[in-house]
């Protein structure tokens, strides 16, 4: 099969295109090759910025398209004009961040989503990204959908494994790794899922190879799932022995002026947080086969320990701050 990845050099579409690697799939690459440029050398490789050029895919047909880096609507149109029929199939990366919340834990594809106040913004910020991910859906259906192509949107929770820049699961890995008291952040029963980056380009796969198609939650566990559940499962997996959890109070965290870097992944008083807990029941029919959270959290702690993944900017408590953060527990 001919497959176009838009993008395919960074954590999640490097996923994708080594599961289509074993698919034993064509495969054509469009990145600006900034990120890992010799990456997946025996691939086409189609240099240009989408949001500027995309004359580079002028020629050439492929079976299915997948969009790894959509994050406004425009670059969506844009892409289907360029292609002008020749694209195939559609998969678009979304993410659980698209709906409006608060809607309770359960939540179905079928929730409703953001409405930004100005849905023209092209802005990508902490208050407008679920928003225009959102818009990013609808433009899909409309640019893709009438050229009789079938259009899948996946929508992913926080996705965790080997090579993920953002850091956030690896950082809590990498301190539970580390022993001794590690602050735990109350909350404890805050809902909480993940899906390993390997399972969700399988099931990327899958759809792009069109065993099926829609819209899907790539999330897991299912719930009920909670925070407590995933830092008492690292520190069974990876913790060394006499590590201890100390929980600290959401409230006392946030009055001390604690950072989402500093701890990621931390949902605390949010009233948003339920949208750790969404029904993963249609992608789990159509084929999305999550592994054990367990077996995530080691090979991310081998990965790391063999090459260590770069990541943008700060993430996580330095120890100083969080000597701090603990004495707050008594």
């Amino acid at each position: 099969m001919r497959v176009l990845v838009i993008g395919g050099t960074q954590f999640v579409g490097r996923h994708i295109v080594s599961s289509l690697i074993a698919d034993d799939d064509t495969v054509t690459l469009f990145h600006r090759g900034e990120t890992n440029p010799d990456l997946f050398a025996w691939a086409e490789h189609r240099l240009g910025d989408r949001n500027v050029d995309l004359s580079a895919l002028a020629s050439g047909s492929w079976d299915v398209t997948i969009d790894t880096s959509a994050y406004v609507p425009r670059q969506v149109r844009t892409l289907a004009q360029a292609l002008d029929g020749r694209g195939g199939r559609y998969v678009q990366i979304s993410t659980v961040s698209v709906y409006d919340t608060p809607q309770g834990a359960g939540m179905t594809e079928h929730s409703p989503l953001v409405v930004l106040d100005d849905p023209t913004t092209e802005v990508v910020s902490g208050h407008t990204y679920g928003g225009l991910k959102a818009l990013c859906e609808q433009e899909a259906l409309q640019s893709f959908g009438p050229t009789g192509a079938d259009v899948s949107i996946v929508r992913p929770t926080y996705v965790a494994g080997p090579y993920d820049y953002t850091g956030r699961f690896t950082w809590w890995v990498e301190r539970v790794a580390r022993g001794g008291r590690v602050l735990a952040p109350a909350p404890r029963d805050n809902p909480f899922q993940v899906i390993d980056a390997r399972d969700l380009a399988d099931f990327v796969a899958l759809l792009a190879h069109g065993r099926a198609a829609g819209t899907f939650h790539a999330v897991s566990p299912r719930p009920p799932f909670s925070w407590e559940g995933f830092l008492s499962a690292a520190v069974d997996a990876v913790g060394p022995a006499g590590t201890e959890l100390v929980w600290v109070d959401a409230q006392a965290l946030e009055d001390a002026g604690v950072t989402p870097a500093e701890l990621p992944l931390w949902a605390g008083l949010a009233p948003g947080r339920d949208i750790n807990a969404l029904d993963p029941s249609a992608a789990l029919a159509a084929g999305l086969a999550p592994r054990p959270l367990a077996q995530t959290i080691v090979d991310t702690h081998e990965h790391e320990q063999a090459e260590p993944t770069p990541v943008r900017g700060p993430i996580g408590l330095e120890p100083a701050r969080e000597e701090e953060l603990l004495r707050l527990a008594g």
